[in-house]
Parts: C-alpha cells; structure tokens; sequence
C-alpha cells in the first residue's frame, strides 16, 4: 500500500508524455475523440446517477 502512494506522487511530464505517445499508437488519432466523447458521456452519466441517489435520500431523510 505504501508502495503505491509512493508511485503515484511521481508522476512527471516525461511519464505523461509517454503515456500520451502510447494511446496515439495503440488507437490512433482518428479513434482518441470517439473515445474521449464516450468517456465524457459515461462521466455525465454517472454525474447524473449520483445526483438523483443523493436526492432520493434527500427525500427519504425528511
């Protein structure tokens, strides 16, 4: 556990940039906005789902 606390405040613009040169070649450019706009959607989705739980409890508190 403390192993991964430790490797997850290094990372730097080397490792970002790698990881960057890493999706291009394993996707492509043409294939990165699709998935970025499926990601965005899941996000918003699970934005969405949340917030109607917490209103549900709202509700149910009072």
């Amino acid at each position: 556990m403390i192993a991964s606390n430790i490797f997850l405040g290094m990372v730097g613009p080397w490792q970002i940039a790698v990881i960057v040169i890493l999706v291009l070649l394993l996707f492509g450019g043409k294939k990165i906005p699709e998935l970025m706009r499926g990601l965005g959607s899941g996000i918003k989705e699970f934005k969405d789902a949340s917030k109607e739980e917490n209103e549900e409890k709202a509700k149910d508190s009072k």
